[in-house]
């Protein structure tokens, strides 16, 4: 996973305050029962020193949305503020969090949003008809999602009941006109493929514009393109199957990258090109070697030291010592890693800690091996 959206937070120096919520708003007391969460975890911040104005961003970001109803498009939120009251980070969580936190600590917990993030796997979702198509592309964690429209000619949009050659006529005509919008949608989203990776393109809505969408599109959207008889464009129609299907391939794109990344963990080592186990996934992200971080689900409990500078992760004070750091500051050891992997542009795994090789806490597939890389 691309997680260079984490730059702001990992870049900052700190203190922050770190809050994993529950913002579900569905029920006719939602504002009050919202309120109160809110109150409750602003309060843990207030408890732990946290500045009133840090305390009041973060009270206002996560019930902003209540008067018109926004708050209730998601069931979770993440936010993380500076000692500044600036808002590093504000995403969407698609499930409320198992337990609700509200941290204010020297390193942002961005572990906790990472592991709770919706929407890793880069997608399209198309709703089409014969006019044109509304046109949803999530990015990557983080960036908020693109929408756009696209409606072409609406002449001659229906096949008319005439006879003879008029009829021919206007058959062909509509049809061409059904066809040319179409193909406007394609060529967007072919684009947007190209630009973002995207692992899946889900096409929704009516059944001859998406015989043709399937028909004619290219190779690249083939590639990814999966189908869906469901859903519809029309004003007031219901998303919810859409967004349902959404949420199931995420889920299973999300499960092939990380058995993916296992595989690629084990083939690796046999060429020396990954390491396991916490000492030698710090001595790989303090030389940049790291290509993807894997880190399981489960905090591990450990702490790691670290200096001002991501790069400056150790084991023990003498790593800090080696490096010539002498404010360093000990951490847990996934945030720790982490803000490394940022640091030097490192791609992030989470996976299950059952799948992890040994059931080690973390594992690096890495760019370069070196004379001290582990054979």
């Amino acid at each position: 996973m691309d997680v260079t959206f984490l730059k702001p937070v990992t870049d900052h120096p700190g203190p922050c305050a770190t809050v994993c919520a529950d913002v579900t708003h569905t029920t006719e007391n939602a504002d009050t029962e919202l309120g109160l969460r809110v109150r409750a975890l602003t309060g843990q911040l207030a408890d732990q020193g946290a500045p009133e104005a840090v305390v009041e961003a973060v009270r206002s970001r996560l019930t902003e949305g209540d008067e018109d109803g926004e708050a209730g498009t998601f069931r979770g939120r993440a936010v993380i503020v500076g000692p500044g009251a600036e808002v590093l980070l504000d995403v969407p969580l698609a499930d409320a969090p198992r337990t609700e936190t509200a941290e204010w600590s020297p390193l942002p917990d961005a572990v906790s949003v990472l592991r709770a993030l919706p929407g890793r796997i880069p997608h399209v979702v198309v709703v089409a008809d014969r006019v044109g198509a509304d046109i949803t592309v999530a990015t990557a964690p983080g960036l908020p999602v693109e929408e756009k429209s696209i409606d072409g000619e609406t002449h001659l949009m229906r096949k008319v009941q005439v006879g003879g050659w008029a009829h021919r006529r206007f058959q062909h005509n509509a049809e061409n006109v059904w066809i040319h919008n179409v193909q406007q949608v394609i060529d967007e989203i072919d684009t947007v493929v190209d630009r973002t990776g995207a692992r899946f393109v889900l096409v929704a809505g009516d059944v001859r514009a998406r015989q043709i969408f399937t028909d004619r599109a290219t190779p690249k959207i083939q590639a990814v393109l999966v189908d869906m008889d469901e859903g519809g464009r029309a004003e007031g129609a219901d998303r919810s199957v859409i967004d349902q299907r959404v949420e199931e391939l995420v889920a299973e794109n999300d499960a092939a990258e990380q058995a993916k990344v296992i595989e690629q963990i084990e083939a690796a080592s046999a060429h020396g090109l990954a390491v396991t186990g916490t000492a030698q996934v710090v001595e790989a992200l303090r030389k940049a070697q790291v290509e993807t971080l894997v880190l399981a689900d489960e905090p591990s409990g450990e702490q790691l030291v670290i200096g001002p500078s991501p790069l400056e992760i150790g084991v023990g004070a003498e790593d800090m010592a080696a490096l010539g750091v002498t404010d360093a500051v000990q951490v847990p050891a996934e945030r720790a890693l982490l803000r490394a992997a940022v640091g030097s542009d490192a791609a992030v795994v989470v996976v299950p800690r059952a799948a992890m090789p040994d059931g080690v806490p973390s594992a690096a597939v890495l760019r370069y091996t070196d004379a001290s890389t582990p054979g």
